[in-house]
C-alpha cells in the first residue's frame, strides 16, 4: 500500500463538544483537496466518549485513523505517538479545538512543495481573541526562548504546523523523553517557511492547557534546551560570595572602630537568603537530575492500546481486545 502524501495529526483528550465540529469542518476540506491522505486522530486515554466517537466516526469515513493510548500520557506524547505512527510524505500537526483554521494546512502544503520546505510553521499573527493575561505570557515565553535557545524559534508558532517525511524521520531518531517540539522542530535547522493566521477562539469544549500545564511547558522548554538555570545557580552563588565577603570586611572595620552595636535584623536576613538562594540551587540540580533520572529509566512516554489501520502486532495482544471494546462502545 503507497503512503498518502498527507498525514494529519490531531492529539485529543475529552474533545467529545468539539469533535463533531472538527470532522464536519475537515473532511470536506481533506476530500477536495484531490490529494491521498490519513488523519490520525491520537486518543490521549480520554474519560470521556471521544474514543468511541472516533471509532463510530471511522466507519463512515476511510481516511481517519484511530490511535488510541492506553491511559493520559500529555499533549506531547500523544503528538509523538501520532508523528511516529503517521505514513505521509507530509505530516501536518494541529489541536482538536479548532482555534488554529484546518483550512491553513492545504496552504502550508502547497507552500512546501513549491518551495521544497521541510518546516512549514502556522504563526499566529492575530490574537485578538486570547485573553490578556494568555496574550502576555505568550509574549514573555517567546522572548525568554528566542534569548535562551535563539533567534530562530519562530514568534507565535505552536504545534500547528506541517513537516515533510524527512523532518519527522529525523525527530524520530531524536531519543527525547520530553520532547518540546515548538523548539526541537526549530533546533533542526531544515529549509523552512511560515503561513500567518488569526487564531480563533475555541469552538467547544473547555481548554485542555490550564495554568499548571502552561508553567510545567515553559520548565520543560527551558531545562530541555539550555542549561541557563545551572549557570544562574552558579553565578548566584558567586554573588552570594561577593556580597558576604563584603560584609564581613564591613564588620571587621566596624570592630576596629568601636562601632560594635549588635542586632539581630542583618543577621537574620543574612541568613534566610544565604539559605533560599541555597534552595533555589538545590532545586535546580534536582530539576535537571529528575530528568536525567528519567532518561535513564527508559520508560516508553506511551503505550499503544489501539491502531484502527493496523493488524495487531504479535508484541501487542492486548490491542485487538481494546479495539473490541471500543467498537462495542461506540455501537451502544
Amino acid at each position: 500500500m503507497n503512503p498518502p502524501l498527507l498525514s494529519v495529526v490531531i492529539p485529543m483528550y475529552n474533545e467529545q463538544e468539539v469533535l463533531p465540529l472538527l470532522i464536519e469542518r475537515l473532511r470536506p476540506l481533506l476530500d477536495g483537496a484531490g490529494v491521498a491522505y490519513e488523519v490520525v486522530a491520537v486518543d490521549d486515554g480520554s474519560a470521556d466518549a471521544t474514543g468511541a466517537m472516533l471509532i463510530q466516526a471511522a466507519r463512515q469515513w476511510p481516511g481517519l485513523r484511530v490511535v488510541r493510548l492506553r491511559r493520559n500520557s500529555g499533549h506531547q506524547a500523544a503528538l509523538t505517538a501520532g508523528l511516529h505512527r503517521s505514513r505521509g510524505r507530509y505530516v501536518a500537526s494541529i489541536d482538536a479545538d479548532l482555534q488554529d483554521p484546518p483550512e491553513k494546512i492545504l496552504e502550508m502544503l502547497a507552500l512546501a512543495r513549491a518551495k521544497d520546505l521541510d518546516i512549514v510553521y502556522g504563526v499566529r499573527d492575530d490574537r485578538s481573541t486570547d485573553t490578556f493575561f494568555k496574550r502576555q505570557t505568550a509574549q514573555l515565553y517567546y522572548r525568554v526562548m528566542r534569548r535562551l535557545v535563539g533567534k530562530k524559534i519562530p514568534h507565535n508558532a505552536g504545534d500547528f504546523r506541517l513537516l515533510s517525511r524527512a523532518a519527522v524521520d529525523a525527530l524520530k531518531a531524536m531519543p527525547e523523553h520530553q520532547p518540546v517540539y515548538r523548539l526541537l522542530v526549530p533546533w533542526l535547522g531544515f529549509p523552512s517557511g511560515e503561513v500567518a493566521y488569526r487564531r480563533d477562539v475555541r469552538a467547544a469544549g473547555s481548554t485542555k492547557y490550564p495554568l499548571s500545564k502552561m508553567i510545567k511547558l515553559a520548565i520543560d522548554s527551558v531545562t530541555n534546551f539550555s542549561a541557563a538555570p545551572l549557570r544562574l545557580a552558579t553565578w548566584s552563588g558567586l554573588l552570594s560570595f561577593l556580597a558576604c565577603l563584603g560584609l564581613g570586611v564591613y564588620s571587621i572595620v566596624q570592630h576596629s572602630r568601636g562601632d560594635t552595636v549588635s542586632g539581630w535584623t542583618s543577621l537574620f536576613t543574612a541568613v534566610l537568603f544565604i539559605g533560599a538562594l541555597q534552595l533555589l540551587c538545590l532545586g535546580l540540580l534536582g530539576e535537571y537530575l529528575g530528568r536525567l533520572y528519567a532518561e535513564v529509566k527508559g520508560r516508553p512516554m506511551y503505550i499503544i492500546g489501539y491502531d484502527s489501520a493496523m493488524h495487531v502486532p504479535a508484541q501487542e495482544p492486548a490491542d485487538e481486545a481494546d479495539g473490541d471494546r471500543l467498537t462495542e462502545a461506540a455501537a451502544r
